[in-house]
């Protein structure tokens, strides 16, 4: 019997993984996100049409997984240093966007005629955006550690806190967990500060060594972290806080060491092979069937949540200081509900608070808004550019809180490099090794700091973004050097170039350009586009590399039948 089960579930997930594999590929020709068509695959997999996802608890399990990886790999990404220096900006976006639609969310339901136990339920659930979807976006599109991406990650963390505590009181007060009263939400509250105290030992005396000793054995390091972000999101899952915390707390214990990039890379592949099956299991958990008398209601909450979210996030920013692109691009991560969402109003519905049909709205909600949401994180840069004329009363004459480059002086840079990764890097610190003026720009804090350290002049900024590019003293520099790398969206690898080349023409820069592709395919289009040097990163180097070969071989210093000098050696 055990064994005929566990054959089902085998030819259960092969089945979801040729249907992921199928519907993904449409999606991929129809130009959607992979986030929405593997969502389809759960609805298509689900009771409502093939009924092929029954084995909801190893779905469940793998998706579980997939989510505590996930969120450990946000925590490796997490500076403490940063978290502080975004702690106020994070707490007054989170905690203001979540009064807003709560209050205006609940007036709106009032008006569609729900009753007001109703309405203040599904007020709070629109309160909820989905951390897991966001930082997936995000992470695809190399923003997540933007400046916007990091303000993001801040206040949905936020944001979650807020999630905990609404389900927290909603069972303490005895409406779900056997009336445990205020005594349960103190208990949680110790439980983590007692979790919060240990992970702070684990870094300040065990992170590094452990670490390192784990390093000698890669495959073994690789275990660790997965099983260090599984015990800690089990932890936070019995503790009542979550095994989102949980996981992004494992993750922030391994961000000081100096393996996390190494971590990361060796886990983003099977992050995202898990993560399929959280996007199958919320697919599936949608009933098409209580739909379809909620379908009014749900687009009047829907664009309520997909316009009035990103607009308070807009306007707290802009009033803190920060500039209307970056308050635009994070606002626009709160632009949907969470999974938790659903989980809240299921919670209600067996309370016997709301109906089926109230649950059925908000998952209609919720299946609109992320839908939406993902084309609007994925296209943001585009949706700004329309967007743009009209948002100048979201931004303050002075927005001190995002550093600008000083006027130019006699020392004014030489060569501005745009994007300080490991290719840009190199560029700026070899010509700054020579005696050249450099500054640099980047969207990474952590690129900027290391560039500070390292004696670069250096600014937060993005090479696609013409407004910015507008108020960089360029009129000086002889060269501006791209070497942003092309965004992982589904747009054309050469998108940071070419917008780049444009808002320099815009901006009227009197220098030259040099722009980075991976794909000599573009070559010709970008000089095209106006670039007077095109840099192939490999390419170049396999050139190079053949250039000095080729030098040393026609040497006549070189003995052919001896090219190592093995004679000489006494070899």
């Amino acid at each position: 019997m055990t064994e005929a089960i566990a054959g089902y579930v085998f030819y259960e997930v092969a089945a979801l993984l040729l249907l992921a594999v199928g519907i993904g590929f449409c999606g991929l020709l129809l130009g959607q996100p992979l986030v929405v068509s593997f969502i389809a695959v759960g609805i298509v997999a689900g009771p409502s049409v093939l009924d092929i996802a029954r084995s909801d608890e190893h779905i469940k399990l793998l998706a579980e997984l997939g989510i505590a990886l996930l969120l450990f790999m946000v925590g490796l990404k997490l500076d403490l240093s940063l978290v502080r220096s975004l702690g106020s900006v994070a707490l007054l976006t989170g905690l203001g966007q979540v009064v807003f639609t709560t209050v205006f969310g609940f007036l709106i339901c009032l008006g569609l005629g729900m009753d007001p136990v109703a309405s203040l339920y599904v007020a709070v659930a629109l309160t909820f955006s989905s951390t897991i979807i966001v930082v997936k976006l995000l992470s695809d599109k190399r923003e997540i550690d933007s400046l916007h991406g990091r303000i993001a990650v801040g206040f949905l963390v936020v944001q979650d806190v807020v999630v905990v505590v609404a389900m927290i009181v909603l069972s303490a007060l005895g409406v779900g967990a056997g009336g445990a009263g205020w005594g349960g939400v103190v208990a949680v509250l110790g439980y983590g500060m007692l979790m919060l105290g240990a992970v702070l030992v684990f870094v300040r005396y065990a992170a590094n060594p452990l670490v390192e000793r784990l390093s000698k054995a890669p495959e073994l390091l690789v275990s660790f972290a997965i099983g260090w972000a599984a015990a800690l999101a089990a932890i936070g899952h019995y503790a009542g806080f979550g095994k989102e915390l949980g996981g992004l707390l494992a993750g922030i214990s391994l961000a000081s060491t100096p393996y996390r990039e190494a971590i990361a890379a060796r886990l983003a592949s099977l992050r995202d092979f898990l993560l399929l099956f959280f996007f199958i299991a919320l697919g599936a958990a949608l009933d098409l069937g209580t739909l379809g008398d909620a379908v009014g209601p749900a687009i009047v909450l829907s664009l309520f949540v997909l316009i009035g979210n990103p607009l308070i996030v807009l306007v707290i920013m802009g009033a803190m200081g920060y500039r209307r692109r970056t308050g635009f691009l994070a606002g626009l991560t709160v632009a949907q509900i969470s999974e938790f969402s659903l989980i809240f109003m299921a919670m209600a519905l067996a309370l016997g608070h709301v109906g089926d049909e109230t649950l059925g709205l908000v998952t209609l909600v919720g299946l609109v808004t992320i839908a939406a949401s993902t084309y609007m994180i994925v296209h943001s840069h585009r949706l700004y550019a329309w967007l743009e004329p009209v948002l100048g009363v979201f931004e303050r004459r002075n927005p001190w809180r995002e550093d600008q480059m000083p006027a130019a002086t006699a020392n004014a840079p030489r060569v501005v490099v745009f994007g300080l990764g490991r290719y840009g890097g190199a560029i700026a610190r070899q010509l700054q090794a020579e005696g050249v003026a450099v500054a640099g720009v980047d969207f990474d804090p952590a690129a900027v700091r290391q560039a500070r350290l390292s004696g670069i002049e250096t600014v937060y900024g993005d090479a696609t973004d013409p407004e910015f590019v507008a108020t960089l003293p360029l009129q000086h520099s002889a060269w501006a050097v791209c070497a942003v790398p092309a965004h992982a969206s589904g747009v054309t690898h050469d998108d940071p170039g070419r917008a780049l080349l444009h808002a320099l023409r815009d901006a009227r820069f009197p220098g030259r350009v040099a722009v980075t592709t991976h794909d000599e395919t573009f070559a010709a289009d970008l000089e095209e586009a106006g670039a007077d040097l095109v840099l192939v990163p490999f390419r170049d180097a396999a050139l190079q590399a053949a250039r000095l070969i080729r030098e040393d071989a026609e040497s006549p210093h070189v003995d052919v039948a001896d090219p190592l000098g093995q004679k000489a050696l006494g070899a």
